[in-house]
């Protein structure tokens, strides 16, 4: 029997946090879970600020009712992209072959996908993993991890079974 997922977003913005832009990519990712099946707990937006950010993935991953967390956006070069430091500090595990997955197949769409940073791994329990902030790339990047999400879920909770 396989464990519902169980996702919370973090949509990471500064200006989303403002409330000077609507959170699209967020938005977006929610419903992209919803429609793959998963619980979506509760949909966060934070400042780029690498400390509460930090605190706030690892709090996210301790809770019982959580064992996804997807973040969008703060992946890039700018000055307070801190989403992968931040996941950085948190993870115990890391999963390199999300996120490596995730850049290969999106340079097939736009070669920026070369300078995005992010990161996925473990922390208590909980897979996180990190898109790029906008809709579209959120779009093309869960469709990479979809077929795996599930199953991920599953070996975490301790069902390591093989399946024939």
């Amino acid at each position: 029997m396989s464990v519902e997922v169980r996702a919370v977003v973090f949509t990471v913005s500064d200006a989303c946090a403002r409330g000077e832009r609507e959170d699209a990519s967020g938005k977006a990712l929610v419903e992209l879970l919803k429609q793959a099946g998963a619980i979506v707990v509760e949909a966060i937006v934070l400042s780029d600020d690498l400390g509460p950010l930090s605190a706030a993935l690892k709090h996210t991953a301790e809770r019982n009712d959580v064992n996804l967390i997807i973040t969008t956006g703060g992946t890039g070069l700018g000055p307070r992209d801190n989403t992968p430091e931040a996941t950085r500090q948190v993870i115990e595990r890391d999963v390199p072959g999300l996120s490596e997955t995730i850049r290969s197949q999106s340079l097939k769409a736009t070669p920026m996908a070369m300078i995005s940073r992010g990161v996925s791994g473990v922390c208590s329990g909980t897979l996180i993993i990190n898109l790029p902030g906008s809709p579209r790339a959120v779009r093309e990047s869960f469709e990479v991890i979809k077929p795996v999400l599930a199953h991920a879920v599953d070996l975490l909770a301790g069902q390591t079974f093989h399946k024939n």
